[in-house]
């Protein structure tokens, strides 16, 4: 079809069609108006605009019932005329602003018209492009206050349809036409900014309808959520966009005291607003009202686009109207904390870049620092956390949880107002030891044993690659929700990094000292403390604040460290075997076969001999549990002295070591785990690295301790692991040990053979993992001893020749036979008859036949349990 460019072509091929559409008002002759207005360019449209929206317009106006088909094509062919045509003239604006509005007209209701929902859809539509075609400042002198009775019944009805209907499509429309009417569409069409005095204008207009557009708009954000969540979007928008609008703080500075009356007739002068501060308060305390009803609901909304919004809104109002809704600022701001550990990344990071924004300006919100609300709301949470901690849900505490976070990312520094309060840091710190109380119920906490005595890590180098910090699996009494944990150590970890370090450290000390219950938790927080300080995993909002000197983290981290490595605290009741009173228990089977009627306790020092004889399932697992966290702990405490936590390594190491050896699962890996964090700190490639780095350190320990073993029952336990985590480089350091190993044994061999039978066949196995060729024996005794002469290497030799020659039973039988007389003999049993003996001939090889056969000594139970044992070990 050809394009008619010129007024005067179009002309020709228009006026049959719009004359015939004025005589006879039919859906036909519209299509066919429309379908030739396809054919005319632009230009040719906007020469001829008024003369092709004559009919259309006559059409609307006409007298008499209309068919909706009729009306809906009209509309919508006027929309296409305004979509490719501009409107010059005011009047005209305002005219056809007028009949599309009363195409949804009812007389008989407030509501919009009971039409169809296409037709509803084509006068929205056609709205929009109405107001998008104004040209220049006719939109502007569009809003006048004798606009103001159209512009509320337009306004009215907009808000009526994206309330009641039913349709998505119909509610969002409405509401972006909303926008557009309201001067708040972001379109390329409307650049130009306003002024002063156009802001004052449109300002004192949208007064008038602030509240009911506030009071529709809050029932569409708080209504079911199954009305999607662009609806909600859209209509927060609005809502915080018209009020940070009309009660502008510096919109309202500038409004004079006295009311100008305008030149409009007395009807539309009565709708005027003038907004005094009276209006301001009473508006003010209603809007409070509707912005509570709105935080809440919004603020646990499922969909994160709604959450992202609430955070625009609260930015925009605390921003825009910090003194115009100043009873609004403590549920914005608690809205705006309380989002700040959100579950969406999108809302977190928006979050966090509105805190930053509001730590970094000093906003004032009516005659209080924003810094003076947050301490306020911050005193007014912990006064109430220990009621809410024992009262809320998982979904409550987490809530709860974050706003207290938020508080603290917002207050920086300013904490230690709070903290310093005597009252306030006891009620924090109650909530956090209630809530923090661990369930140690489960039985298979204790029951969980560690057979294998290989290595603590399989790949150790490759494990020390990267940090770890991983916290084991834990259940608690109050809460189920694996968040709730996080934000808890979240807290903790701001409180050390913004808080008073020596206060905190000190109070939670009297904690963990006071009583057996608290100190789980205490050495919980204890633990995130320490990390918080250093700047682990917190993220700072406060240029100017200080960090805790390295100096003074490694004094406080030294005082913590020799709590948890107390005997009392360290070498608790964690299992029910025993070796004691000459009677060896080893009861290593699934289960709970290790806990009998007649069992003893284990892994306990002579100095524990006041506990409680029968330990219960719990009593020991909460052992376990505080062994593990004071593990832990040592851990958090390498990562955050760093490389100078090579300064503790002589008082951390060994304790470490000693349970790395633990048979108790969880304590072993704990252990390693604290290790390996201690590698990767003190920049160890490996966990052989970093024993062979400390070993003679280590050696001198295990060597004194085992000249005291009744106090240090665990010495054999480091031994045990030294050897299975190094390398042959050991050998020369362990040597000597080894000797006082075996005289050792010697001496508790009725008491504590298990143990040194465990460190020597950890040594037979260190050789075989070590040297796996035979022909490397003399290299080995090369390695270990220097001379020849040395008992260490006559041993070796000794073994050289048994892998030579096959050993027999009777071989082994004979050996422990001598080896028994030689020990009666070293210790003066040796009677007449045997000194006889050993003076004249020996055995068979005597001569006279007189002389009776000496049988062979038999062997006593101590005697069998120390010739068992190795094979039981193996």
């Amino acid at each position: 079809m050809a394009v008619f460019d010129t007024p005067e072509e179009a002309f020709g091929v228009l006026r049959p069609v719009c004359v015939q559409l004025t005589k006879t008002q039919t859906v036909e002759n519209v299509e066919r108006l429309q379908a030739q207005l396809q054919a005319v360019s632009d230009s040719a449209l906007q020469e001829l605009q008024q003369y092709i929206l004559f009919p259309l317009r006559f059409t609307l106006k006409a007298p008499g019932p209309k068919r909706e088909r009729l009306i809906q094509s009209v509309v919508e062919c006027l929309t296409f005329v305004l979509s490719s045509t501009c409107v010059k003239e005011q009047e005209l604006l305002q005219e056809l602003f007028s009949e599309l509005s009363a195409c949804l007209y009812s007389p008989n209701s407030q509501k919009p018209a009971a039409v169809s929902e296409e037709l509803k859809l084509a006068v929205i539509q056609g709205l929009s492009t109405l107001m998008h075609s104004a040209y220049g400042d006719i939109l502007v002198t569009f809003y006048e206050p004798s606009i103001l009775p159209r512009l509320g019944f337009a306004v009215s009805l907009l808000l009526g349809l994206a309330e009641q209907e039913k349709s998505k499509q119909i509610k969002i429309a409405a509401l972006k036409c909303l926008q557009v009417l309201l001067f708040q569409c972001d379109c390329e069409d409307h650049p130009r900014s306003l002024d002063e005095l156009e802001q004052k204008q449109l300002g004192d207009l949208f007064a008038a309808f602030l509240p009911g557009i506030s009071t529709a708009l809050t029932r569409v954000i708080t209504g079911d959520f199954k009305q999607g969540h662009s609806i909600v979007v859209s209509s927060l928008q609005i809502f915080y966009k018209t009020v940070g609008f009309v009660m502008a703080d510096e919109q309202l500075r500038r409004l004079s005291k006295v009311q100008a009356k305008p030149a409009v007739e007395h009807r539309v002068a009565e709708l005027m607003v003038h907004r005094e501060a009276d209006w301001v308060k009473n508006t003010s305390d209603k809007l409070t009202i509707l912005i509570k009803k709105i935080i809440e609901c919004v603020s646990v909304h499922p969909h994160w686009k709604v959450r992202l919004e609430l955070i625009d809104l609260v930015e925009a109002l605390l921003v825009k109207c910090s003194q115009s809704l100043v009873e609004s600022a403590g549920p914005l701001l608690k809205a705006l904390v309380s989002l700040v550990n959100d579950e969406s990344s999108e809302v977190q990071a928006h979050c966090s870049k509105a805190l930053r924004h509001f730590a970094d300006q000093k906003v004032v919100v009516g005659n209080r620092a924003f810094a003076d609300i947050l301490s306020e709301n911050l005193h007014s949470l912990a006064t109430s956390l220990p009621r809410l901690m024992n009262s809320q849900d998982d979904q409550g505490k987490f809530s709860t949880l974050s706003l207290l976070l938020g508080y603290l990312k917002l207050l920086g520094p300013r904490v230690n107002f709070v903290l310093n309060s005597v009252s306030h840091l006891q009620r924090l710190s109650k909530a956090l030891i209630q809530v923090l109380e661990l369930d140690v119920a489960d039985i298979k906490v204790v029951e969980e044993r560690r057979w294998n005595s290989g290595h603590l890590s399989a790949s150790p180098r490759t494990s020390a690659a990267g940090p770890r910090r991983q916290i084991q699996r834990r259940y608690f009494h109050f809460f189920t929700d694996e968040r709730v944990f996080l934000l808890l150590r979240q807290v903790c970890q701001l409180l050390g990094f913004y808080g008073n370090l020596y206060l905190l450290v000190d109070h939670f000390l009297e904690l963990y000292h006071e009583s057996v219950v608290y100190r789980k938790q205490a050495a919980m927080i204890l633990n995130e403390l320490v990390a918080g300080a250093a700047g682990l995993e917190v993220e700072n909002l406060h240029e100017k604040h200080t960090e805790t000197s390295p100096e003074e983290l490694r004094e406080i981290v030294t005082s913590i460290l020799e709590e948890y490595t107390s005997q009392e605290n360290w070498y608790l009741v964690t299992c029910i075997e025993a070796e004691e009173m000459g009677e060896e228990l080893t009861v290593k089977q699934s289960g709970l076969q290790a806990i009998t009627s007649g069992a003893h306790t284990c892994q306990v020092s002579s100095f524990l001999a006041f506990s409680n004889p029968s330990p219960t399932i719990c009593s020991m697992n909460s052992n376990i549990w505080q062994i593990c966290i004071q593990l832990e702990g040592i851990g958090h405490f390498a990562y955050a002295l760093g490389k100078d936590f090579r300064l503790l390594l002589m008082s951390a190491l060994y304790p470490v070591l000693e349970k790395a050896g633990d048979q108790t699962l969880l304590i072993s890996q704990a252990a390693a785990s604290a290790m390996m964090d201690i590698c990767h700190a003190c920049g160890y490639d490996s966990l052989q690295h970093l024993i062979n780095q400390n070993s003679d350190y280590l050696v001198n320990g295990i060597s004194l301790n085992l000249r005291h073993l009744s106090l240090h029952p665990h010495t054999p336990k480091v031994l045990e692991v030294m050897l299975q985590n190094s390398d042959a480089s050991l050998l020369p350091l362990v040597a000597d040990v080894v000797q006082d190993v075996l005289a050792t044994l010697d001496q508790f061999y009725d008491k504590r053979a298990t143990s040194f039978v465990s460190v020597l066949h950890a040594l037979l196995a260190a050789l075989a993992r070590w040297f796996p060729d035979t022909g490397n024996l003399g290299q080995l005794r090369e390695q270990s001893v220097g001379e020849e002469g040395s008992h260490l290497s006559q041993r070796l030799a000794t073994l050289e020749e048994g892998l030579e020659n096959t050993t027999t039973a009777e071989d082994i039988e004979q050996f422990l036979l001598n080896y028994l007389k030689e020990k009666d003999v070293a210790d003066g049993n040796v009677s007449d008859f045997d000194n006889e003996e050993g003076l004249g001939c020996t055995g068979s090889v005597c001569g006279s036949s007189t002389v009776p056969q000496e049988p062979a000594p038999s062997l006593g139970s101590s005697d069998l349990a120390l010739t068992r044992a190795p094979t039981h070990q193996r």
